[in-house]
């Protein structure tokens, strides 16, 4: 399979999509003549032109509004946000108009529309530039939340979510554009709300997502070489739905978990996948779950006190030995 990093993967995605279906457009700030924010829709317009690749003025509210009018007659917008922090403008049209059309239509009007952009932290950006936002878009009805890791996951999540009747919030990682990764050619598909083993394990369960993989792939490797423990990793990649029966298979199997997400503590992600856990598969636990997140602050802009607020390898290790009660 040939390597790509994660912004080609999702070019390609989008490029594959708009050549099976003309109702597949691009808008946003600067996705045609500027290539991309981040280089994403790099070369669209050149192969598809101004009325598939449709640059946009500064405005979220307003663009977001014409995808989702765009989308009820019948077309299949994928809307860019430069970041989902300028996203926070556009969530009258994302949650009252998107996530509700065809409960409100009773089943009559469909909303097939990707809502999608960089998000979470990247280097000293300050706090309105650093912000996971994925519990906020899941907590509402009508919205699937999708959080891709990896550049073979952004290509075939991409390509779901752009083929799915609902509205998709697709997060990509800022830190993550220039990821390496092999990436299958042609028609790769992955399944909205269906998590991945990463890493198989039998003595604890690690669930992340997003930029969160990474670190705790790492964390996975220096617990067997330097405890013997054996972490079961798993990827979460759709955050709503979420996929229950991977997760709940996992703590079965190895009786112990740690969740590991970027965003803040307060209704994260980690404590719907909690309360998940403690419902159903309680018997089976041989100790709390521990969640690991971002610290419950704003993002500093020092260096320093940025690296401290965000899961690393060394937090996510020192939550796995509690759990395992390791001294």
């Amino acid at each position: 399979m040939p390597i790509l990093t994660y912004r080609d993967a999702l070019n390609q995605a989008l490029r594959e999509e708009m050549e099976r279906d003309p109702n597949v457009f691009l808008m946003g700030e600067e996705v045609g003549v500027y290539q991309g924010a981040y280089k994403v829709s790099r070369g669209l317009l050149e192969s598809f032109g101004e009325k598939r690749v449709v640059d946009t003025p500064i405005t979220e509210l307003g663009f977001a509004g014409v995808g989702v009018g765009a989308a009820m007659v019948g077309l299949r917008p994928v809307i860019e946000f430069m970041t989902w922090n300028f996203a926070l403008l556009a969530l009258d049209q994302i949650i009252n108009s998107a996530a509700k059309m065809l409960y409100m239509s009773g089943g009559q009007v469909p909303i097939p529309i990707v809502f999608r952009g960089p998000g979470g932290a990247a280097r000293q950006l300050g706090a309105q530039h650093s912000q996971a936002f994925e519990s906020w878009y899941a907590h509402i009805p009508g919205l699937k939340v999708v959080t891709p890791a990896t550049p073979a996951d952004a290509k075939g999540l991409l390509k779901s979510a752009i083929r799915d009747n609902n509205p998709v919030i697709f997060l990509e990682g800022e830190m993550l554009y220039n990821m390496k990764g092999e990436v299958p050619e042609g028609e790769h598909l992955v399944p909205l709300g269906l998590a991945d083993v990463k890493r198989e394990g039998s003595d604890v369960t690690i669930i992340c997502h997003s930029k969160t993989v990474i670190p705790c792939e790492k964390a996975a490797t220096a617990l067997a070489e330097q405890h013997g423990v054996s972490a079961e990793v798993i990827d979460l990649r759709s955050i709503r739905p979420l996929d229950t029966e991977t997760i709940l298979a996992s703590v079965r199997k190895t009786n112990r978990c740690v969740i590991v997400e970027e965003g803040w503590p307060f209704c994260g992600v980690g404590a719907q996948v909690v309360d998940e856990i403690q419902r159903v598969a309680f018997d089976d636990l041989d100790a709390p779950v521990i969640r690991v997140t971002g610290a419950d602050v704003p993002m500093p802009y020092n260096k320093a006190l940025e690296r401290a607020t965000k899961p690393n390898v060394d937090s996510i290790i020192e939550a796995v030995k509690t759990v395992s009660y390791m001294d």
